[in-house]
């Protein structure tokens, strides 16, 4: 896990430097769209997110990361205050599967609800769909493909 958390804090330092780089050189970065991503409230687990934060801002998305233990007005304040179509929520922890439901649930009840995607180490597909949540991410890759869908290319 040490190994893993590092390989993934060098990936975003090395997209960062990219970043940083064709900015220098005056090309403009794509914006393809806006979404949030949040861990949810009760789990503090958030190298998955960040995974899918690094990827998804790669492909040209710009994602609002509300971090990890978010609850869930928090995540629906955020989706009507940034005015996003697209929702990315994760859990690692069984424990923290009823926050999700509920944040997903406080999502769907706003006026102009956004597409929610949910992802995780204990999540299925049955499982993300039995909660109300309109995907499932299994990895990174399908959340890029997810965003295209909503979001446009």
């Amino acid at each position: 896990m040490p190994q893993l958390l590092s390989a993934a804090q060098a990936a975003q330092a090395v997209f960062g430097v990219i970043r940083d780089r064709v900015a220098q050189r005056g090309t403009a970065p794509v914006r393809k769209g806006r979404l949030i991503l949040a861990t949810v409230r009760g789990d503090i687990h958030d190298i998955g997110k960040n995974i899918v934060k690094t990827v998804l801002e790669n492909y040209g998305y710009e994602a609002v990361d509300l971090g990890r233990d978010v609850p869930p007005e928090t995540v629906a304040e955020a989706a009507v205050r940034e005015e996003v179509r697209l929702v990315g929520l994760s859990a690692l922890m069984t424990t923290t599967l009823p926050a999700m439901e509920e944040t997903i649930a406080r999502l769907k009840a706003l006026p102009h609800p956004p597409a929610v995607m949910v992802g995780g180490a204990v999540l299925t597909a049955e499982y993300a769909a039995r909660m109300g949540a309109d995907y499932y991410a299994k990895d990174a890759r399908r959340s890029v493909e997810i965003a295209r869908e909503v979001l446009g290319e």
